[in-house]
C-alpha cells in the first residue's frame, strides 16, 4: 500500500470488499446535514465499483425522534455535544429519517451488484456512525459476522463523512481484524473542530491504509 502521491498500481481481488458509506440525499448538496462536495465523489464511486464484484452500502437510517438529533434537546442547537448513556453525543440537524427523501441512497449511485445494505442508526436512543456497531460499542449491525462467513479480503472504504462514518467503520473493521484502505479522494469530510485531523491520526494508528483512487484505476 502506498500513500496520496505514490505511483503505483493495487491488484483488486475477487475477495477484496468496496464498503461504500452513506451516499444519501441529507449528506449530499441540498440535504440537510450536506457534506462540502459530497456530490463530487459519486461518479468516482461509481468507476471504483466495477473493479470490486463484492460491494456493501451503509445507509443512515434515524426515527424523526432520534436521540442525535438536536431538535430532541431543548436549548441545543446543531454541532453541540451533549452527554447521554453511552458518552458525549455531537447533535445534528434532523436527518436520513427514515421513509424519507434525505435517507434515500443517491440514484446516481450506479452499482446494481452491491450485495448488501446495511442500515445503521435505527435505534432511537444510540447513534451509530460505524457500520459495525453502534456509539454505545455494544450493539452491533451484523456486519462482521456477514463479512466473515464470506470469508472476505481486504475492505476499501469510500463515502461519507470520512471524520464520521467512513472513518468509525474503518476504525472498527481493523479492531476486528480486518485489512483495511480508505480511498481518501472517494471521501469528503464534514471537518467540524479539527475532526478530519484527527480522524486521519486515529486510523493511521489503527493501522489502517490510505490511498488515492487512481492507484487502483491507473
Amino acid at each position: 500500500m502506498g500513500r496520496p502521491g505514490d505511483h503505483m498500481t493495487i491488484a483488486i481481488s475477487p475477495e477484496d470488499v468496496l464498503v461504500v458509506v452513506d451516499v444519501q440525499y441529507d449528506f449530499l448538496p441540498g440535504g440537510s446535514l450536506a457534506v462540502a462536495g459530497g456530490d463530487e465523489i459519486v461518479p468516482l464511486i461509481n468507476q471504483l465499483a466495477t473493479r470490486f464484484s463484492h460491494v456493501i452500502l451503509t445507509q443512515d437510517w434515524h426515527p424523526a425522534d432520534h436521540i442525535s438529533f438536536a431538535s430532541q434537546h431543548p436549548g441545543k442547537a446543531p454541532f453541540e455535544t451533549t452527554e447521554l448513556h453511552y458518552g458525549t453525543q455531537v447533535l445534528w440537524p434532523d436527518h436520513c429519517v427514515w421513509q424519507t427523501r434525505g435517507a434515500e441512497i443517491s440514484h446516481d449511485l450506479k452499482i446494481p451488484h452491491a450485495q448488501l445494505i446495511i442500515r445503521k442508526g435505527h435505534n432511537r436512543s444510540i447513534d451509530s456512525y460505524s457500520g459495525f456497531q453502534e456509539a454505545d460499542r455494544e450493539t452491533l449491525t451484523g456486519l462482521a459476522g456477514y463479512l466473515g462467513e464470506r470469508d472476505v479480503g481486504r475492505l476499501y472504504i469510500v463515502g461519507l463523512a470520512t471524520d464520521f462514518c467512513v472513518a468509525w467503520t474503518a476504525l472498527d473493521a481493523a479492531a476486528g481484524g480486518f485489512d483495511v484502505t480508505v480511498i481518501e479522494d472517494a471521501t469528503r469530510a464534514i471537518d467540524s473542530n479539527g475532526s478530519l485531523a484527527r480522524a486521519w491520526t486515529d486510523m493511521e494508528e489503527a493501522g489502517v491504509e490510505r490511498v488515492i483512487s487512481r492507484e487502483i484505476l491507473g
